[in-house]
């Protein structure tokens, strides 16, 4: 190829201009041949023997074509014509080249494509189940309240007004707050304090109940409503069944800009009626927030769960 574009007496960089586009044309055809045919009925059907004989057949039919089509061009030199036929062989394996390079990037851009399309998918799951493990906090917790209000308006209850305003500053937090993929931890730990404020006012001061808050929260942010099955947790499955002296204290320590600690710690009666397997589990809500954490925090969480017979404590390690 370099013989024939840079032989003295090619007349000028028009002649070199006109046989590079000789090449170029015919590694154009090569190429428009492999990915239009080729690769689509042979390579990706999985015919790799026909596959690998046919486009060798195509670089052999395509060289002597384009050989005497430059032979003709430079029918006024025999030396050169003569050097053309004795090097043949490098159009052949150039021509095959261009072949194989075309099937290479072909197939590199499949592979790129498929994980482009895999990573799509995979997002589109974990965003879908994401929303689903989120739709599964937001009605047990309302359930559990409403069922709260109702017992107290059907005891005239004057705490009831209360409760109803406190669940709906929580509602409007999670319809039009939680819909991000981040929210303040500022938010987070107000959110906590309503909670725990209106299970205080639920149960009329017969739980003690009490929040600490450890460390600056200066602009951390974090994935929304993770703390809400640790709460719901220890009043529905621990205190709330406690005859007497039940007690939920929960603990929230920043340890630096990115790390926090949430601990809830609640005791239980001697008799707990449920299975062991389902106290120690903590329901379905500790089951999604376990799930949740393994998609948002990959790595960088640890929940442990010390269950004795008389205390129940989940401690959350969090890597914002």
């Amino acid at each position: 190829m370099l013989l024939v574009s840079l032989e003295p007496g090619n007349n000028g960089i028009w002649n070199t201009l006109i046989n590079e586009a000789i090449n170029v044309f015919f590694y154009a055809v090569i190429v428009y041949v492999n990915l239009f045919y080729l690769i689509p009925y042979f390579l990706k059907k999985k015919k790799f023997l026909t596959f690998i004989v046919l486009l060798i057949a195509v670089a052999i039919f395509i060289t002597p074509i384009k050989m005497f089509i430059l032979h003709f061009r430079f029918s006024s030199n025999e030396a050169l014509q003569q050097d053309l036929i004795n090097e043949q062989h490098y159009f052949y394996l150039a021509n095959l080249f261009v072949a194989g390079g075309s099937t290479l990037a072909s197939i590199i851009m499949d592979w790129l494509r498929h994980q482009r399309e895999r990573a799509v998918l995979e997002n589109q799951n974990i965003q879908s189940e994401l929303r689903f493990l989120k739709s599964q906090i937001n009605p047990h917790f309302l359930f559990n309240t409403l069922n709260s209000i109702y017992a107290l308006t059907l005891k005239k209850s004057d705490d009831a007004p209360e409760i109803v305003v406190k669940l709906s500053e929580m509602l409007r937090y999670m319809l039009y707050e939680c819909n991000e993929k981040l929210v303040p931890l500022s938010k987070e730990v107000n959110y906590v304090k309503n909670y725990l404020a209106l299970e205080q006012l639920r149960h009329g001061g017969k739980i003690e109940i009490n929040f600490d808050l450890e460390g600056e929260v200066d602009g951390q942010m974090l994935a929304p409503l993770l703390f809400v099955p640790f709460l719901e947790n220890s009043f529905k499955h621990g205190a709330s069944r406690t005859i007497k002296n039940g007690y939920v204290k929960v603990v929230m320590r920043i340890l630096t800009k990115n790390q926090l600690q949430f601990e809830v710690e609640n005791n239980k009666p001697d008799t707990f009626p449920m299975a062991n397997h389902e106290l120690k589990s903590g329901g379905i809500g500790l089951a999604n927030l376990d799930r949740r954490l393994n998609i948002l925090y990959p790595n960088k969480h640890n929940l442990t769960i010390k269950d004795s017979p008389n205390v129940y404590r989940v401690i959350l390690d969090l890597s914002l």
